[in-house]
């Protein structure tokens, strides 16, 4: 295999990140340099990993999409 010197972002142990969220409260870490996906919206950062990671643990506490959890009445 050869470099082509093209990076990618997902491949950096040290950028910044951003949390993004879903319409179903699903939670994700993303690049901060790259462009966010349509249906996510930003939620916190940039930071760094350590940091989104402690955000999502903090405010991502019930892993049910949230239309099941609208659905339970929960």
């Amino acid at each position: 295999m050869t470099n082509t010197g093209i990076t990618s972002p997902f491949d950096d142990q040290t950028p910044t990140y951003v949390v993004v969220v879903n319409h179903e409260n699903q939670h994700s870490l993303w690049p901060a340099p790259v462009d966010i996906p349509g249906g996510w919206s930003p939620v916190f950062g940039p930071a760094g990993h350590d940091d989104c990671l402690a955000y999502v643990d903090r405010s991502w506490t019930d892993l049910r999409p949230k239309s099941l959890i609208d659905a339970s009445g929960r």
